[in-house]
């Protein structure tokens, strides 16, 4: 058995060093809280309290300083850097990306907490008298800003070095590849092990924290349509088996005959419960308290960033705020994750904007729909019994709220079905999620070791349900969130490294294509330029010029490489209809020089006699440049050899520079990582299964595009 097999475990994609701590951890925390469950839960009490107390300050900071980086990388430069190759094109059209985003904006938390939340802070508010007008103002306020920009910074930046570090340098998609600028290779040596050891208990205690809520919003929900079944912790867990057993089911399925369209159920349902309730609710008052509760909320938002309560010393900031954002950063890269997995393609500055303002204003309408209803049946319409009984119980605010609005038994019905379809999405998500990072970044996993994480997520939410209810899921989400929250920050100068050289990369690299034609690098390409710019080569015609032409000028260039002690190869890939020119140099050099054989469509002012029934007529073919970056957007069709072995020489003598400043600046090189040249023209649906100790872009074979 080779080291490899032995760390990944024989018949499995398991990788030993990630897998076997986090197992224990979750063992031991299941064993000991069903010995003792109430010595767990005077643990948990005392651990919350000194969390929140000690590091109270940390996670407020932490959060702020991801809002400030996310946004502030897509205001800089960078912005316009893809999370992918140069040349890559989104895989999903605005309208689908947006419906995805929205799909992951949205989860129980909503749903638990879109009444409730407001309900909760106008009876007890922070600051000032209860059960006011200004009271009202505030509990929106809160709510806002609790669901809103600071919550999808987290999950945004998590998803960013994800999709910067996997799609634009080839790293696994894990997070550990977020320290490869800070650590180089050690990302898979213990360092990288213990990244995603954190991760995946990070992960198991968010999701289990979700299904905590979920199963008590669902247990008050059947006592609400049938009153003989108890609110209780054993049907509770039940609940937890029952549905755990369809997520298994789903997550067997596979992402997307199981979690696709679970997801697209939920969408669903969700619209159509808000869509319900807005029509029969107060609509106009809705969009006014939208509006109002949306401005005072950009106006209070860098007041309440650094707000905690440090005079009063209440335990309020631990219970809603700390909470909330701990339980974001749990979450974080499950959320993360399938982020990135979505947005290959997109610039960083559309995917900033995307992931922040999308989501954030769903759950400003979804608070204001469902909050603002709530309160002015309260304030308005007399309805103050409502305070009281989600006081008593937070998972039938939303049950208590259908009281007043017509169809109450269809709606709440519909209600514990949608919370059904976001549990099982959950855990079978949030399963494919841990299978994944405790695999070193592999896509494609054995379904016996999804269904084991599947069944831990039940089982972790079930125990921590049986020592201490909501209060133990509580404190292990906001204990897990500290360490990862320390890793985000490390993620984030990790990615600033990053930019960092793809700046020098940029700087260094940048092809002046009016320069080239005007003559200074060459003989005079003006004739070569105009002819491009008029004739619409065929296929054959552009596979003949690089057959001879370009092949010659390359050979050329690599046996006067080669006279000078430099190792150069001159490879065609006939499958692909490309030819490169790899140099290598004392592991430094690693420059590639590609003519890839492209197809166009056929602009409508060429030749307008021309008949156009035949597809082959309706395309023309150009001969254009790649470098590792990806393409560079112009042609060499036309040019002579002299002129080819000049641009090969332009591109290596540039690429020769960024490596030179690159290396005096800063100590590390993304360029190992580079093997961007191999990807397709179009993006592929799955994403490669890059597995830790993988030979780096140096080694793999360029002349194959699944290398």
């Amino acid at each position: 058995m080779t080291e490899d097999a032995v760390k990944r475990g024989a018949g499995s994609t398991v990788l030993i060093p990630v897998f076997i701590p986090a197992v224990i951890v979750i063992f031991l925390l299941v064993v000991g809280t069903i010995s003792n469950p109430d010595l767990a839960g005077k643990l948990f009490d005392t651990t919350l309290s000194y969390i929140t107390e000690t590091f109270g300050w940390f996670y407020m900071l932490s959060v702020a300083f991801f809002l400030v980086f996310i946004v502030g990388i897509a205001m800089t430069k960078w912005g316009n850097i893809k999370l992918g190759p140069d040349h890559a094109d989104p895989q999903y059209s605005f309208p689908s990306w947006f419906a995805m985003l929205f799909s992951a904006g949205y989860g129980i938390a909503l749903l638990f907490f879109g009444v409730a939340e407001p309900v909760l802070h106008y009876a007890s508010p922070p600051a000032g008298a209860a059960e006011t007008v200004g009271s009202a103002k505030q509990a929106m306020q809160i709510a806002f800003f609790h669901w809103g920009f600071h919550i999808w910074a987290i999950y945004g930046l998590v998803g960013l070095v994800l999709a910067y570090f996997a799609f634009r340098h080839g790293l696994p998609l894990s997070i550990r590849s977020a320290l490869y600028p800070l650590v180089g290779d050690k990302i898979y040596g213990p360092i990288g092990h213990a990244v995603d050891v954190f991760a995946i208990l990070g992960t198991m205690f968010g999701i289990a924290t979700t299904l905590g809520l979920s199963v008590t919003q669902i247990n008050a929900g059947i006592n609400y349509l049938w009153p003989q079944i108890p609110v209780s912790i054993n049907v509770q867990l039940i609940t937890i088996a029952c549905i755990t057993g369809l997520a298994i089911l789903s997550v067997v399925a596979g992402m997307d005959k199981g979690v696709k369209r679970l997801s697209i159920l939920n969408m669903v349902l969700a619209i159509s419960l808000m869509l319900f309730v807005f029509i029969v609710g107060p609509s106009v008052h809705i969009l006014e308290t939208f509006l109002q509760n949306t401005g005072s909320y950009l106006n209070f938002i860098v007041e309440r960033t650094f707000n905690l309560e440090a005079y009063s010393r209440s335990d309020w900031i631990g219970n809603w705020t700390l909470f909330i954002f701990g339980w974001t950063i749990a979450w974080a890269p499950f959320v993360g994750l399938f982020i990135a997995k979505i947005s290959r393609g997109r610039t960083i500055r559309e995917f900033v904007v995307g992931v922040m303002l999308v989501p954030s204003l769903f759950t400003f309408l979804w608070f204001s729909v469902f909050g603002d209803t709530a309160l002015n049946e309260i304030m308005n319409e007399g309805y103050t019994s409502l305070i009281g009984e989600v006081q008593n119980n937070q998972a039938i605010a939303l049950f208590k709220l259908y009281e007043v609005l017509p169809l109450t038994s269809i709606v709440s019905f519909i209600t514990v079905l949608l919370i059904i379809t976001f549990f099982v999405t959950s855990s079978d998500s949030g399963s494919l999620v841990i299978d994944s990072l405790a695999s070193g970044g592999a896509m494609h996993t054995p379904a016996w070791q999804r269904v084991f994480w599947a069944s831990a997520e039940g089982l972790v939410a079930g125990t921590l349900l049986l020592a201490g209810g909501l209060g133990a899921l509580q404190t292990m989400t906001i204990a897990s969130a500290l360490p990862f929250s320390i890793i985000m920050i490390i993620s984030a100068v990790g990615m600033w490294r990053a930019l960092v050289i793809e700046g020098h990369h940029q700087s260094s690299l940048k092809t002046d294509i009016h320069t080239r034609f005007t003559g200074t690098n060459g003989r005079g390409l003006w004739r070569q330029r105009l002819h491009g710019l008029v004739t619409f080569p065929k296929r054959d015609e552009v596979l003949e010029f690089m057959d001879t032409t370009v092949s010659k000028a390359m050979h050329r260039v690599e046996r006067e490489l080669v006279k000078e002690g430099w190792d150069a190869q001159v490879q065609a890939d006939d499958e692909n209809q490309r030819i490169y020119l790899e140099v290598v140099k004392d592991e430094h050099v690693d420059f590639i020089y590609e003519i890839r054989l492209l197809d166009h469509a056929l602009p409508d002012y060429a030749y307008p006699e021309m008949p156009r029934n035949d597809d082959e007529q309706k395309h023309y073919y150009r001969a254009e440049v790649f470098l590792r970056r990806g393409g560079q957007s112009y042609d060499v069709y036309g040019f002579d050899q002299q002129d080819i072995i000049t641009d090969i020489l332009d591109q290596f003598e540039k690429h020769l520079h960024f490596l030179h400043i690159s290396t005096a600046s800063l100590p590390w090189r993304m360029e190992e990582h580079d093997d961007m040249l191999s990807t397709p023209p179009e993006p592929p649906e799955e994403e490669p299964d890059v597995h830790a100790g993988e030979p780096s872009a140096k080694d793999k074979d360029p002349a194959n595009p699944s290398s």
